[in-house]
């Protein structure tokens, strides 16, 4: 179903203003795919206006510590978000879960356009705020498990939410020497999440989980950081429970919550980030990949790598195939 006519008029002049490009993040990816974006310090906020086009977009799964709303001006995405996909249409609206690997699902005619608006959690909540301000982040935090937080074009809501998202593509696309153009950024920001956080607000999450999970978090960075290195040696699922100071059905659980997916599935996701990381590269064949990877085989590597991407590696490295 489509928008509201109100909405889907917003949604018209964002689709017509200009501003979109076509998606390409490699520069701020790692071999793990994690998603770096160069925030201003005192102004950790971005929106990028992306198309997605069919083989024409930085395909692999990602994830970051930035916070992501992922709405749709036009066309239909799959999202593949931890261990689900996620269908949206145009209108609709995901607040992305940031520590479980998601990407957009590449298939023949794929076209669409898609507002992604990111910002730290800083922003909006830190040590020393009002205590009322971390409710802004519940949206993304409090998120039942196999039940994303998506806002669909049909809700009551959606005609509140995309005028929200049209003032604030305004004023963060406004020119730079707008007066107070960042202030104006943040107070459309907060609008746009209190619309989310109405929606939202039966997701029945205090404040004393929401700090929980940041805690929980943190207890990984160690793990992920060794997992993040090329050249780190492989770790059974009781040496990573060890090295966060976890005994192993603890880590086995807290992990999935954290990351979306148990422990040795974000093992292989990693290894498949790689595997198209050496792909693009183009100067190692596919057999060679998957067993330097540690895949039982090629047959072994094709499933699991077109299960992730949606492509077969061997139609992944033509595409990616750099030009002599």
């Amino acid at each position: 179903m489509k928008p509201g006519s109100e909405a889907q008029a917003t949604l018209t002049r964002i689709a017509e203003s200009g501003i979109f490009e076509m998606h390409d993040i490699s520069a701020h990816l790692d071999a793990s795919g994690l998603y770096r974006l160069p925030f201003q310090r005192e102004f950790p906020l971005s929106l990028r206006a992306f198309r997605y086009r069919a083989g024409l977009f930085t395909q692999g799964a990602t994830w970051h510590e930035q916070l992501e709303l992922f709405c749709v001006v036009d066309g239909a995405v799959d999202v593949r978000m931890g261990s689900q996909t996620v269908k949206l249409g145009p209108g609709d609206l995901l607040a992305v879960d940031n520590q479980k690997l998601h990407h957009v699902v590449d298939h023949p005619g794929l076209d669409a356009r898609v507002i992604v608006v990111s910002f730290l959690p800083e922003l909006v909540y830190s040590l020393g705020s009002s205590s009322h301000d971390y409710a802004f982040l519940l949206p993304f935090y409090a998120q039942l498990e196999e039940r994303p937080n998506v806002l669909r074009s049909t809700d009551p809501a959606a005609q509140e939410a995309a005028s929200a998202l049209g003032r604030l593509v305004a004023e963060f696309f406004a020119p730079p020497e707008t007066p107070y153009r960042e202030a104006a950024c943040k107070a459309r920001l907060l609008g746009l999440l209190t619309v989310l956080l109405r929606r939202f607000q039966d997701a029945d999450v205090m404040r004393w989980q929401f700090e929980r999970r940041r805690q929980m978090a943190q207890r990984f960075v160690r793990l992920l950081e060794h997992l993040r290195r090329p050249e780190a040696g492989k770790l059974s699922l009781g040496e990573a429970a060890r090295m966060c100071g976890m005994s192993t059905a603890s880590f086995t659980r807290s992990f999935k919550q954290v990351a979306g997916m148990p422990y040795l599935a974000y093992v292989t996701h990693l290894r498949l980030g790689e595997a198209a990381r050496l792909l693009r590269i183009g100067d190692r064949s596919i057999a060679e990949i998957a067993d330097a990877l540690g895949f039982a085989d090629q047959s072994h590597f094709d499933r699991r790598f077109k299960r992730a991407f949606g492509t077969t590696p061997s139609q992944f490295q033509r595409r990616h195939r750099p030009e002599a």
